[in-house]
This record gives structure tokens, C-alpha cells and sequence, in this order.
């Protein structure tokens, strides 16, 4: 599995490069997100990405450090959102 040395990507080019890096085509890279190749090709020319689309780039290609940081922050938001509508 190729993870993502940083936080997130910054831009198009370094989402591209990461692909590239990693011999993935762009179905390879988009479909453990649910996310068609045509969509991540608009997102590979600088359309902007969702954020719940970055949350799962990070789960899927980050360190597994850096994807526990973001299921913990999914874990307080969900308790927050809970906790809220009792």
C-alpha cells in the first residue's frame, strides 16, 4: 500500500504526481474512495475536492498514524453531533 508522507495534498499536481509515483491509473487511485474515474479526473485538473473526498484520500493513503488522527476527529464529530440532538 503507497501512503501519503504528508497531511493532504495541496494541490492537483501533487495528487497526479502521488498517483504517478505509485504506477496507479486513476480507477486504481479513485475506486477504494468511491469515487469514479471521471470525477478524480476533474479533480486531477484542479476542480476542488470535498472535503469529505480529501477525509478519505487521507484514510486511504495516508500513514496509518495520520488515518487514525482522522477517524478520531470523525469519532468526536460524531459523538458532538449526538450528543446534540439529545
Amino acid at each position: 500500500m503507497a501512503y501519503l508522507s504528508k497531511s493532504a495534498f495541496t494541490n492537483a499536481e501533487e495528487l497526479k504526481t502521488f498517483r504517478y509515483q505509485h504506477r496507479m491509473n486513476q480507477t486504481e487511485f479513485w475506486s477504494p474512495i468511491g469515487v469514479t474515474q471521471s470525477a478524480g479526473s476533474r479533480y486531477e485538473s484542479g476542480r476542488n475536492i470535498p472535503v469529505p473526498t480529501q477525509t478519505l484520500l487521507l484514510l486511504v493513503y495516508g500513514t496509518p498514524k495520520r488515518a487514525e488522527q482522522e477517524l478520531e476527529k470523525l469519532r468526536r464529530w460524531n459523538a458532538a453531533k449526538e450528543k446534540s440532538s439529545d
